[in-house]
Order: structure tokens, then sequence, then C-alpha cells
């Protein structure tokens, strides 16, 4: 017995100091010194054997165990420490090396990018960018846009009044900075108005809050055909080279003519028609698509600006509103307007 144990001495030893791995010595402790090791199953067996014998084989596999365990301890040490050394080379750092780019904190909403690219294309034209208060008063949202009180145009915009000021209300359209910068410019005058604009609605295709471009033209000899050549070269920039635009007769309070503007449908290309013999589901068919309102600057609108040089006999103007959710919509297939504001990452990320 006390050969063997001997022998299990001298094999341990070798084994510990030939261990190249932490893993490697947690497997020898378990073979030599576990539960179910050898030495161990002789140290319970010590009862066993002849009294005579009890006492040096006792000692000798004690001594064994207790060399042993300060064997795997000095040996766990060193792995460690190698293997500190090797992680501290591996996945060092090097500080000379440029830093990696920051990423971006984010990136302009599909609305503010559609906005900027109708302003650099109107002021492509010649025309300038100009903003006013989304806070109104009356006088310049309805009644000096030829909306007298009593008006059936002020119960059609479903306004949003200020409870304890009822003459002051949240613009119904951006319009009224037409009166505004006439009030602060002789003519003549190309100015296009972006911002938001509030009215009572609210579904798939309309919201409470939604972002209008108001365009103003007042000079001398103004026609309806210079307020054509003028939507056909936007349409044109916004939908591609091959879009036509078509007036149709229409009403609005502050100009005279007033028309619906249409372009020509840039995914049936005017036809009505896909190419494989179905009907258009963006122009339903039709092969024209609704975009915006236009008009000549009614006499009336210019009356209240008359002081400033705004004759209306003398000159002359045309004035349009699109909704910038609408061209957004149309140049990148958005069915629903309200996913505009539902800030739902999947959504916004797709135009980053």
């Amino acid at each position: 017995m006390l050969e063997r144990i001997e022998k299990l001495r001298a094999e341990a030893t070798a084994a510990i100091a030939a261990a190249s791995t932490s893993s490697e010595l947690e497997e020898l402790r378990v073979r030599y010194l576990g539960r179910k090791a050898e030495l161990t199953g002789i140290l319970r067996g010590i009862s066993e054997l002849p009294v005579e014998e009890r006492g040096p084989v006792g000692g000798a596999a004690n001594k064994v165990r207790k060399e042993l365990e300060a064997l795997i301890e000095q040996g766990g040490e060193r792995l460690d420490a190698a293997e500190l050394d090797a992680r501290l080379v591996a996945d060092r750092v090097d500080v000379t090396l440029p830093g990696a780019p920051p990423r971006l904190a984010g990136h302009q909403h599909l609305i503010t990018r559609t906005t900027r690219l109708i302003e650099d294309i109107m002021v492509g034209l010649g025309y300038e960018v100009a903003e006013g208060p989304e806070i109104e008063h009356d006088y310049y949202n309805f009644t000096a846009l030829n909306h007298p009180v009593g008006h059936p145009a002020r119960m059609l915009q479903d306004t949003f009044y200020i409870q304890s000021h009822p003459d002051v209300l949240l613009r119904t359209h951006t319009s009224p900075m037409q009166i505004r910068a006439m009030e602060t410019q002789r003519p003549p005058i190309f100015i296009v108005i972006p911002g938001k604009v509030y009215r009572r609605d609210s579904d798939a295709t309309h919201s409470p809050m939604f972002h209008q471009m108001e365009g103003l033209a007042v000079a001398e000899g103004l026609t309806l055909a210079d307020l054509q050549g003028t939507l056909l070269a936007m349409s044109r920039a916004l939908f591609g080279d091959t879009r036509e635009v078509r007036l149709r007769p229409h009403y609005f309070p502050f100009t005279e003519p007033s028309v619906e503007v249409d372009v020509s449908c840039f995914q049936c290309e005017g036809t009505g028609v896909l190419p494989g013999g179905e009907r258009c589901n963006l122009c339903k068919g039709q092969g024209w698509i609704e975009i915006l309102g236009a008009g000549m600057v009614d006499p009336n609108v210019l009356g209240f600006v008359k002081e400033m040089g705004y004759d209306p006999e003398k000159v002359s103007g045309f004035a349009y509103g699109l909704g910038i959710e609408r061209v957004a919509m149309l140049r990148h297939g958005i069915p629903d307007l309200r996913r505009f504001f539902d800030n739902d990452v999947r959504m916004l990320e797709q135009f980053s």
C-alpha cells in the first residue's frame, strides 16, 4: 500500500508540473484529490486495514495529500499569472491609433428634409424664405385674407381659438405671412413660407397639426401662366423631369381665379395603368394626382396693403399652398400621415 501511495505521489507531481492551463490543473485536482480519487479511497479505507498498517498508511496518504494540495495551489498561482500576462498582451489598446468615429446622434426628420428640399427648389427660382408666428391674430389669419366676419370659410377651417382671447388662434394656414410680409416690403415680392398649421381634423390623411408651404409672388404683369410655369418647375424638381401639371377651376377666398393643381402620376407616367395592365393604385387610374391649391391673389387682399404699393390696378400676383406631408407621402410611398408623428424608429430610420 505504501508503494502505491508513493507511485500516486510521483505520478501526480509530474502531471501537475506539466499542466499548462488552469482547466488542466482543475482536472488533475479532481483526478488525484476528488471524492472518487484513488488517494481519497485509501484514506477512507484506513479502518479496514490491519491495526499495525493503519498508522504508516494513514500518515503516508495524508502527507501525500497535503503535498499535492500545496503543489496544485502553487501551480494555480503560476498559471493564473501567466494567463493574465497573455490577456494583457492580447487585449492591449494602441493609444496612438485614431479613435473610432462617433455615431451620429440622429438625422433630420423626413418632414424637415422635404421642407428643406422645397425651400431649395424655390430659392433656386429666386424666392426668399420667410417665417411667421404659429399663434396668430384673427385679422391676419382671416380678415386680411378676404374672410370677413361670418364668411363660411372660417367654419370650414375648424379653427383652434384661444379661449381667453377670441381674436387669437392657432393659425390654420401659413397664408397670414402674405399680409405680414407685404406690410414690411414693397413690391415686387417673391417668398415661400414654411411652417406648422393647426386644424381640428385627424385621420389617415389629416392631422390636427401638419406642415404647409405657402408661396407668394407679386409684381407688375404676373399672370396665371407665370403661376403654371412656376408650379411646373417645382413639380418636375420634386417628382421627375417628365411631369406635367394641370389647373382645374376651384374656389379659395383669397385668390381669384382659384385653381386646384394636379401633377401627372409618376408611377404610371400619367396613363392610369401600370405596366402589368392593372389600374394605378397611386392615382386611382386617373393619371393625375392633386398636390396643391393656388390662384391669382384677390384684389381685395392687395387692398389691405395698398399703402405699401400693392395697388391692384398696378400689380398682380399669385399664391399657392401645399401640404409638406402630402409631398413626402407621394415621394416616399407612405400610406398613412400619422406615421410621421408616431416616432417609430423602424419607420424613421428608413430615411436616415
